[in-house]
Parts: structure tokens; C-alpha cells; sequence
């Protein structure tokens, strides 16, 4: 690999990870039946707002047509807005040494191949890790969403039933749930054998359990340690999670000399945007580029939403040693 090879090396791998991870989303969001929505819209700034009208139920009223006429209170029609935050990342530095190419006799395609698929895993991990994290801060910030049955009791297939039932008539919203492994597996040996495998990638597998799709990824914020250690199971509704992706994924190559051999390292930036149906993110508390530890403040997600049966969804929480 020569040195003046680098330029074109540092073009190709922006497109190979964009494609990589753009194959990735694609798979992604068939499989996990729309709850977790990767998509590939960029907003401009550090907030995307959006606005939708508030349910009008409780408009409807009961006429008796033999009463006096009066006065019937107005119902005004209003808008509700949910926000989404923009989430910036970094990976790297990864260095290398151009002459060890060459000695082994690879070429730089190799080298592309390797870290922009590496490096799409990584991106694609993050962005899974912060819309749980959030998902589960917004959801167990609400106890009409929260089934926690850990002072007695581990998940169960009655306990997460529990948390379906807190949607009501619209449980049937529910489309999917995130567990972690161990979790997973419980329910595994609760006699559920011959699960289809959907998707698999990295860390992240979605079978096929009773019908709807079970995402499982050892996601930090779906176990909380403590007395008890604690799991913790989504139940999500369409487009529960959403992580707005522009693929501006920023990479940077330089080789130096002053070292025994020359030596090249790979930096790169990208940035992602994460939302939460029916709920809004703080701007005021939040604030801006916010942190991991932010984005699982459950006091940092405003719910918007006029009932719960209008948000992301429910969570299960139980002993995670149960």
C-alpha cells in the first residue's frame, strides 16, 4: 500500500461503511417488525421536532333530545410535539503500519473490508444501546407503563402478559419485545423451543417467539444492578424507537513519520438523532449532545402523549436472579 494510496483508501472506506451499515438497517427493521425503526433522515441541528394533533375522544358526548338546550364545552383542537436529540460518537483512532501490508502481501481493499465492517457494527450498536437506554429511562419514568415485579418475582411470561395488559384494548400495538440474554434464555427453558432465528448481528439476535418477534441483545440498560439485580423487558409498539440516521459518518487517515516505521491511523465521527414515541426529549434538562448517563434520565423524557396506549410501549421489570 503505498502512502499516496491513502486519499482513495479514506473515500472508500466512507462508502464501504455506509453501505455495510445501510444493509444492516435495512435487515434490521424487517425483523424487528418496525419497533426499533433505524432510519436514514438527517435533521439540521441539535433537536428534530415533531408535531401531531392530540386525540379528540374525549370530544364525543352522550344528547338527550327532550332536555332543555345548554351550553356544551368546547373541546380545543391542539397539538402535541415530540423531540428527538441528536447523539454524536466517535471511533478510534485505529492504527496500523502501511508496511505491514505489504509484508503480508494484502492489499489496501482488505484493509477497507475489515474496518469499515467494524466500524458499521460499532455505529449500528451504539445507536441500538442509546434508543434502549432511552426507551427504558422514558417507559419505567411512567408507573401506568411499568410492571416491576422484582421484589418477589423474576420475568415471566405472566409478569410481561401483566405489562401487555397495561395498554388495555390496544396491547394488540405491541409488536415486539428487547430482553437480554440471560432473560432470553429463562424463557427458553420455560419448554419455548423452535424459535426461528430472524436476524443476526454483532450482538444482536431477533428470533421468533409466539408470534412476535423477540429482540435480544445484551443491551447495558436492560439489567440494573443492585438488591435485587434486576432484568428488564420492552414491549414495544410500531416505531416505539426511533434512531434518525444521516450516514454522516466523517473519517480521517494520516500517516506520520518520527516513529521507527511509518504509522497510519483511521479516526471517524458520525452523529445520530433518538427518539421515543409519545414522549419528548428535555431540551431545558436534557440540553444538547447529551451523555449515556442523559439519555437514561427517565426525568430527561417528557411524556406528551394524551394516554399511554400512545407511546413506545411497556416495560417489564423482575429479579434477574429469580
Amino acid at each position: 500500500m503505498a502512502l499516496t494510496d491513502m486519499k482513495v483508501f479514506n473515500s472508500y472506506l466512507m462508502e464501504a461503511t455506509a453501505e455495510t451499515l445501510g444493509q444492516q438497517v435495512e435487515r434490521f427493521n424487517g425483523a424487528s417488525n418496525g419497533a426499533i425503526t433505524l432510519t436514514s433522515m438527517n435533521f439540521e441541528g441539535d433537536f428534530f421536532q415533531r408535531s401531531f394533533y392530540a386525540a379528540l375522544h374525549s370530544a364525543q358526548r352522550r344528547v338527550d333530545r327532550y332536555a332543555a338546550q345548554s351550553t356544551a364545552a368546547g373541546t380545543a383542537l391542539s397539538q402535541l410535539q415530540e423531540n428527538s436529540v441528536k447523539v454524536a460518537g466517535g471511533f478510534g483512532p485505529i492504527t496500523f503500519e502501511p508496511g505491514q501490508m505489504t509484508w503480508i502481501q494484502k492489499n489496501e481493499a482488505e484493509a477497507i473490508a475489515v474496518i469499515s465492517g467494524q466500524l458499521a457494527e460499532a455505529i449500528m450498536q451504539d445507536q441500538l444501546n442509546s434508543g434502549i437506554a432511552a426507551a427504558v429511562a422514558a417507559i419505567s419514568n411512567q408507573a401506568t407503563a411499568t410492571n416491576d415485579v422484582s421484589a418477589t418475582d423474576g420475568v415471566s411470561y405472566a409478569a410481561m402478559n401483566a405489562a401487555h395488559a397495561l395498554f388495555g384494548d390496544s396491547s394488540m400495538n405491541l409488536v415486539a419485545q428487547v430482553m437480554d440474554g440471560s432473560t432470553y434464555h429463562k424463557l427458553v427453558g420455560a419448554n419455548l423451543t423452535n424459535t426461528p432465528q430472524l436476524f443476526q448481528a454483532q450482538n444482536v439476535l431477533i428470533v421468533d417467539i409466539l408470534g412476535k418477534p423477540v429482540v435480544v441483545t445484551d443491551a447495558p440498560a436492560l439489567y440494573e444492578a443492585g438488591t435485587p439485580n434486576k432484568s428488564k423487558v420492552l414491549s414495544l409498539a410500531s416505531s416505539g424507537i426511533t434512531i434518525l440516521d444521516g450516514s454522516d459518518v466523517i473519517t480521517n487517515i494520516e500517516t506520520s513519520n518520527g516513529q521507527t516505521r511509518i504509522e497510519t491511523s483511521m479516526q471517524a465521527d458520525y452523529s445520530f438523532g433518538v427518539g421515543i414515541k409519545g414522549y419528548a426529549w428535555d431540551t431545558a434538562n436534557g440540553g444538547k449532545s447529551p451523555s449515556d448517563a442523559a439519555l437514561a434520565t427517565g426525568a430527561n423524557w417528557d411524556l406528551v402523549a394524551t394516554n399511554i396506549k400512545h407511546t413506545a410501549g411497556v416495560v417489564t421489570i423482575g429479579d434477574a436472579d429469580a
